[in-house]
């Protein structure tokens, strides 16, 4: 039975403005530099009202690159077998790590009581997982992660 799954979990970022929060923040962005730019254009200052046209522009692409890594999951897949890390998209999935369930181990990066940092480990390798999470979901998702490596152990055993 070396085709079950102990743990089959995705990570996805979390972004806490929605896209309808995302209009009105656009627009009270683009209202408050129309008004300032008209008062700058009153005053004679023509060149103000195109850097803040930059501005709001600077705004845009930094949420559109934000939602965009937003659609970037990680999936932690435990089998009897193997320990599987994958960086998925709508567009693409690439294996990042790939051990043998039976050698890998769980590193857990502490600073005082919060974990700040995850790893799986074999052989001098390693590779951080979970940096998405907040630091107590980290170490909870830790617990869980060695647990599902353990049972699987058990089953080869």
């Amino acid at each position: 039975m070396l085709g079950q799954v102990y743990m089959d979990a995705v990570i996805t970022p979390h972004r806490s403005l929605s896209e309808r929060g995302f209009i009105i923040l656009i627009t009270v962005v683009t209202l408050a530099n129309c008004a300032s730019a008209a008062v700058f254009l009153a005053m004679g200052a023509t060149l103000v009202p195109i850097f803040l046209g930059v501005d709001v522009l600077a705004v845009i692409v930094a949420f559109w690159v934000s939602y965009r890594q937003a659609r970037r999951v990680e999936r932690i897949q435990v089998t009897a077998r193997d320990v599987v890390v994958t960086h998925e998209t709508p567009a693409w999935r690439k294996i990042v790590w790939e051990s043998p369930t039976a050698f890998t181990r769980v590193g857990v990066e502490k600073d005082e009581e919060r974990t700040v940092g995850l790893r799986l480990m074999l052989s001098g390798k390693d590779v951080s997982v979970a940096a998405a999470l907040s630091p107590h979901e980290r170490a909870e998702f830790g617990k869980a992660l060695e647990q599902a490596i353990w049972q699987a152990r058990r089953e080869r055993g």
